[in-house]
């Protein structure tokens, strides 16, 4: 469940970063290849940059961009929810859905992306 753009702290959105695996010239260009056309790069932190305000095709193609990346150079992949910033014009995640609640569950959070309960 989506909401359309509200006032500041309407909803929520996901904040999607992937920092740079070290790499030389030619292996960070494909990096920079990949990810460019899902996500923004800051060289001061070396982090890749999204933000998902709900679970779309655009969405998928980050996500899967990032994975991507993980997988050929070992980028460092984390997803974080945050409240929507005044400046987000794109829609938000409502407090009520059932992803806010999959999503912001904090029982395992050691787990990693994908993997069961052990309880």
């Amino acid at each position: 469940m989506t909401a359309t753009p509200q006032s500041p702290g309407a909803g929520w959105i996901l904040r999607v970063s992937a920092r740079s695996a070290p790499a030389g010239d030619r292996t960070f260009e494909q990096q920079r290849q990949l990810l460019s056309s899902v996500a923004v790069f800051d060289p001061a932190t070396t982090l890749w940059t999204a933000f998902i305000g709900q679970l779309d095709a655009r969405a998928l193609q980050i996500l899967q961009s990032l994975y991507d990346a993980s997988n050929r150079f070992g980028t460092e992949v984390r997803l974080e929810p945050i409240d929507a910033p005044p400046t987000w014009q794109g829609p938000t995640f409502a407090d009520d859905s059932d992803v806010a609640a999959i999503i912001t569950a904090r029982s395992d959070q050691n787990r990693q992306l994908g993997q069961l309960p052990l309880a």
